[in-house]
């Protein structure tokens, strides 16, 4: 048997749930087991996972996965601690007393709260989207889990009922595993690390405790928000599966996990990740900078009690890998996720096609919840190759929307840009990505970077693992190969599809109203016409002679109604007026 110590990595992501075991000397990934997670939508723009599922899926990885390695002839006692990285923004209300989930979990692109973001952004002061950004670092969309939690409150009876009772408790998707992990409704921690606090809404980025304003200003009671802790630190230890006792000691933000698996413990460095969205984190120090290109400002990592946080500037982008998923699912162009490599590879270009997947609305640095999807550029010799070329030129693009206003923030250049998740193993992409951003694109060979950073936030906490002095990660490197002229029109043309993409789904509140000046024109043609229609009905009623100030000449009575823009009046009276010499005005 080995005497190796591993820690062990629950990755509860949108699609999925995983729990990873890794070497804490080498940083090696042992082995793991994956279970797909079922997600509905059962209204447009709704996204929702049942609580009891997630939980489900992650108890049955954990104990797989410990088989597998039992298969390998190493000891699970050599497992030392488990670290928890997950979805985030994704909200959970439960009752405390029963353990049951009060609502399906809404997840993070779920934008039903459209309306619900129009109300708060009113409250504001400045009427600002970004009135709250120096408090939380984030802007009032329909991203973040406070407006999820709002939601709930206004339209669910029995979540209000729960917290009137005192009996609700209220937690991104780590919150709710812990909770479940620790002992439940038998003394389960109800805690969560900065680095989830800060996608919230309601956790000040300076001290990093829930804030009196927020809270306040979202009308959500403090008591059923979870306690804030660091991202790594012993919280409890396993009262379930096969590794009960096991201390729990670290938790991350998925894309913060990634920033710490990419080791990115500089400030300047960033990493970005390919999944269901993208996700760039740029390492900022122990400084809050506050983002004036549409970015976010969150919180990086926090490795201990009483240390200093690292912030991170953050560019989110709603749709990537869900694209490929669209287009096996809804349009049934590929039967894998796969096969978009193979197909996208068989023409040399998009040919002009450009695939802007908003189908939630765009997120940085736009901001713009009123986009949806387009396809656009389309002629006869379109094919579907060239779709699924442009859905891959989709991610680079937005990616490199998010470098862009990275730098600009951060006046920090981008030499390189290191790269996880699993849409990285597509080859084509990783290339196109390089030649789109003009900089190297740099990709680990062990992909799995999130589930590592939680890894080792956990090892850390109990002593078993280094962050100081963690294994040098072997890589591929794909270098920029297109002229810069021809990567600057590509994405000139993509700039102009995203234009076009916008103001689509256009809410009855937002209609523009007219001026004065806007109507007065069409106004004036109105009543002048109708008018004129009463002057004719009264030659009608007059055996049709007109007033001594018209001529009965034809030809320049059909020219007068023809200069009011009467034509379709006179074809509907053909028959009733006529003029004195006989003739049908026509």
């Amino acid at each position: 048997m080995s005497t190796e110590s591993y820690v062990g990595a629950v990755d509860n992501g949108t699609s999925s749930s995983r729990f990873l075991i890794f070497s804490s000397t080498t940083g090696e990934l042992i082995t793991y087991h994956q279970t797909e997670m079922k997600q509905y939508c059962p209204k447009e723009g709704w996204a929702e996972q049942d609580p009891m599922d997630i939980l489900n899926s992650v108890i049955v990885c954990i104990d797989k996965a410990v088989e597998n390695l039992k298969a390998f002839d190493k000891d699970p006692a050599c497992i030392k601690a488990i670290g928890i990285t997950n979805q985030r923004e994704t909200i959970v209300a439960w009752d405390r007393k029963t353990g049951k989930p009060l609502y399906n979990a809404i997840l993070w692109l779920d934008v039903r709260t459209s309306s619900t973001v129009s109300k708060l952004i009113a409250k504001t002061p400045q009427k600002s989207k970004d009135s709250l950004r120096k408090y939380c670092g984030l802007p009032i969309t329909t991203y973040f889990s406070a407006v999820k939690l709002r939601w709930l409150l206004d339209t669910s009876e029995e979540v209000r009922k729960a917290v009137k009772d005192g009996r609700c408790l209220f937690g991104t998707v780590d919150s709710w595993l812990l909770w479940n992990f620790t002992g439940g409704i038998n003394g389960g921690k109800h805690i969560t690390d900065v680095t989830n606090a800060s996608r919230t809404m309601l956790m000040n980025i300076h001290n990093l405790q829930w804030d009196d304003y927020l809270c306040q200003f979202f009308d959500i009671p403090k008591e059923v928000l979870p306690e804030i802790r660091s991202s790594s630190e012993i919280y409890g230890n396993m009262e379930v599966s096969i590794l009960k006792g096991l201390p729990i000691a670290g938790i991350l933000g998925d894309q913060q996990a990634a920033l710490v698996g990419q080791l990115c413990f500089k400030p300047g460095q960033a990493k970005n990740t390919y999944g269901t969205g993208c996700f760039m984190l740029m390492n900022t120090g122990t400084e809050v900078v506050q983002s004036e290109q549409g970015l976010l400002t969150t919180v990086g990592y926090q490795f201990g009690k009483g240390k200093p946080a690292v912030y991170a500037l953050e560019g989110a982008i709603a749709i990537t890998g869900a694209s490929i998923k669209w287009l096996r699912d809804n349009l049934g162009i590929i039967k894998t996720a796969s096969e978009v490599e193979t197909l996208a590879q068989k023409v040399d270009s998009t040919h002009g096609c450009y695939f802007v997947p908003a189908f939630s609305g765009l997120f940085c640095p736009y901001w713009q919840d009123d986009a949806r999807g387009i396809i656009c550029g389309l002629t006869q010799f379109t094919t579907k190759e060239h779709i699924a070329r442009a859905a891959l030129e989709a991610v680079c693009f937005q990616t490199r929307e998010l470098l862009e206003a990275m730098v600009k923030d951060s006046k920090i250049p981008l030499e390189s840009l290191q790269v996880d998740g699993g849409m990285t193993m597509n080859n084509l992409l990783m290339q196109l990505q390089a030649d789109l951003m003009g900089i190297d694109v740099v990709r680990p060979s062990m992909p799995e970077t999130t589930a590592l950073g939680a890894a080792m936030a956990a090892g850390s906490a109990i002593g078993v693992w280094d962050t100081n002095n963690t294994a040098v990660i072997t890589t591929d490197l794909f270098n920029p190969s297109i002229p810069q002229s021809d990567r600057d029109e590509r994405f000139a043309r993509w700039k102009m599809a995203v234009e076009r993409s916008m103001h689509w789904d256009i809410k009855p509140d937002t209609v523009t109203r007219r001026s004065f000046w806007d109507v007065l024109g069409p106004g004036l043609y109105f009543w002048t016409s109708l008018g004129v229609l009463i002057i004719a009905s009264r030659l009608h009623r007059r055996a049709l002679k007109p007033p001594p100030f018209i001529s009965t000449d034809s030809q320049h009575y059909r020219t007068l109604i023809y200069f009011f823009g009467l034509k379709q009046i006179a074809v509907y009276s053909r028959n009733l007026y006529r003029c004195s010499d006989g003739s049908i005005i026509a």
